[in-house]
């Protein structure tokens, strides 16, 4: 593998926005350390140590006090380093599993117990998991009985093909990153409108994390103006994240700025408490 990048600011901006008490960061990843979790041979990318120790000093430092980890691909299959720190975070961190599509139900089951709320796969290129759409379905009739969801990322071209076949799904299903638009096309675009027709449906979510990956450049105004517009559309469904450490990126954003941005995404406080408290604790179901 290639030399480890860095893919966080390890001293963000301090933040002007103040968050509300129980607010959460439900989309974010641990990377290692290596030495104790190590990365998957089939990993895109080889990335500096990002454990579960600098995550918790970060949200420390923003008044973050709740948060989803997601598996990553660097970790591939193996959630060892999500189970770690779901178990240090004291049921204030819960997980979202990589896993492959023909898992077994005794795993399903055991991750569940482990603090695990739903299972992830991947349709963005190069970062494909070799699942269909069809078979990541067909697996949610296991994960019902469980109460996991689905959680998927792809992109934004690929809203049409995989909208039918994902409103098939016997769980909720939520979607990363705004689905990864452009966000330079606007709110009118073709894309943006059947994300958004995908969201008329209860059993859809989005998280309006990545404004900084839908845009060319900070301060991020297109993916703001999106992300503002579905939590207006879709208050009660809509999730915030970071996504530190920012992997397969094309710059390392601020995550305190990101967390400014909070205040044009959700410029109530009844509108920033649904986005970071309301909404993650009744999907989540965080210990009260």
């Amino acid at each position: 593998m290639s030399k480890a990048v860095l893919t966080y600011m390890r001293q963000p901006s301090a933040t002007r926005l103040v968050l509300p008490p129980g607010a959460c960061d439900a989309h974010v990843h641990v990377f290692g350390p290596a030495a104790i979790f190590p990365f998957s041979p089939d990993s895109a990318i080889t990335p500096a140590d990002a454990p579960k120790e600098t995550l918790f000093a970060l949200h420390r430092q923003l008044g973050i006090t709740r948060c989803v980890i997601v598996q990553s691909l660097v970790h591939g299959f193996d959630n060892t380093v999500v189970e770690d720190a779901i178990r240090a975070g004291g049921g204030r961190y819960l997980g979202v599993a990589l896993v492959p599509h023909d898992v077994s139900d005794a795993e399903l089951q055991r991750l569940r117990a482990a603090g695990f709320r739903g299972v992830r796969f991947n349709f963005m290129p190069p970062l494909g998991q070799g699942a269909s759409v069809q078979q990541v379905v067909a697996l949610t009739q296991r994960l019902a009985p469980l109460g996991l969801h689905l959680q998927v990322h792809f992109d934004g071209s690929l809203i049409h093909e995989l909208a039918p076949v994902l409103r098939q799904s016997a769980v909720p299903v939520v979607i990363d990153h705004m689905a990864r638009l452009d966000a330079t096309l606007g709110e009118n675009h073709a894309d943006f409108r059947a994300l958004c027709a995908l969201l008329e449906d209860p059993r859809f979510h989005v998280k309006l994390s990545g404004v900084d990956r839908v845009s060319p450049a900070a301060p991020y105004a297109e993916g703001v103006a999106l992300a503002r517009r579905l939590l207006q559309e879709f208050p009660e469904r809509c999730f915030w994240g970071t996504d530190w450490p920012h992997p397969n990126h094309h710059h390392v954003p601020d995550d305190g700025q990101l967390v400014d941005l909070l205040a044009m995404i959700a410029p109530t406080l009844p509108a920033l408490e649904a986005l970071l408290v309301h909404n993650p604790q009744h999907f989540y179901s965080f210990e009260a």
